[in-house]
């Protein structure tokens, strides 16, 4: 279907954000399920007494997040790439609460960012824990070295040399740094303390980003609304001023044989035409109707 500027530009930005969302969201399916299917980290979800702790909690999530995204990713693909107007349909009200439930999440993280830092500490050291435990797991080990670099931090002690992961710790700035980094519960702490903003900032410029999918996503489906509504006919006939004084055909002829004439029309070269008529009758009139049908955008 032939798509207008706007249309082609709203259709290949919602393909460029539905391929970065659908990255995102297998990461974020594919950590989950590894944490929660290892064999290192089974079996956690397995004892009733840590089904509330913050690792139980953010595998959870992890998964939960994933998953939906993938979903939005499956419409939002399907009605861009196809032109469908009900996948995009669904597709903006999953994107609307997702946006919603991006910036609410910011916002009570800022309000409530001392709870929000000492319950990632916490799931920092159940993500080390398990590591020192299930013998060194690829994908936790991949995650810490992650955390490790991004803080520049070494695991809960700090200290390089006593570290059972310090492998996964960055490389030292300096001499000191050798013997003593920051710790990184406490930098986590910290970095949420200090630098709550721009945390939220993160999260409502990701719910920003969603609107502004959602705004193409809109556009589009009106464009195809308007692409595929049908054209419109007006159906033009004679004028009524000509109805009202109608004037006989080049063709006609008037018989006269009975007291009132009659007044017929006829075709060049037509077959003998038999009138009949009545006394006491008014005259009838037969003029031809013309008419065309014109397409009106």
């Amino acid at each position: 279907m032939a798509l207008d500027g706007c249309g082609l530009v709203c259709k290949y930005t919602l393909f460029i954000f539905n391929l970065i969302f659908a990255l995102v969201g297998f990461a974020f399916l594919g950590i989950g399920l590894w944490l929660r299917f290892s064999d290192g980290t089974r079996g956690i979800f397995q004892i009733e007494a840590l089904n509330s702790s913050v690792f139980v909690t953010a595998v959870t999530v992890l998964i939960a997040l994933g998953s939906v995204m993938l979903i939005v990713v499956v419409f939002g693909d399907y009605g861009a790439c196809n032109e469908k107007r009900c996948a995009l349909q669904v597709f903006s009200a999953l994107l609307t609460i997702l946006a919603m439930a991006e910036v609410a999440v910011g916002v009570v993280g800022y309000s409530n960012k001392d709870a929000v830092g000492l319950n990632i500490a916490e799931f920092y050291a159940s993500m080390y824990t398990l590591y020192v435990t299930s013998g060194g797991d690829p994908v936790i080990g991949a995650t810490l070295t992650f955390i490790h670099r991004m803080l520049h931090c070494c695991g809960v002690t700090g200290v390089p040399l006593v570290e059972l992961a310090k492998h996964t710790c960055p490389k030292p700035d300096g001499f000191w740094e050798q013997i003593k980094m920051d710790s990184c519960p406490g930098v986590i702490v910290s970095v949420f303390d200090s630098k709550a903003e721009l945390v939220m900032g993160i999260f409502v410029g990701t719910g920003v980003l969603l609107f502004i999918a959602l705004i193409c996503s809109i556009i589009l489906n009106r464009t195809l609304r308007l692409a595929n509504s049908p054209a419109q006919y007006i159906i033009l006939t004679q004028s009524t001023s000509v109805l009202a004084n109608p004037q006989p055909s080049q063709h006609g002829f008037v018989s006269t044989s009975y007291p009132y004439p009659v007044v017929s029309t006829s075709y060049p070269n037509p077959d003998p035409v038999a009138s009949t008529s009545y006394p006491y009758q008014d005259p009838v009139v037969f003029t031809p109707l013309s008419a065309a049908n014109i397409p009106v955008a």
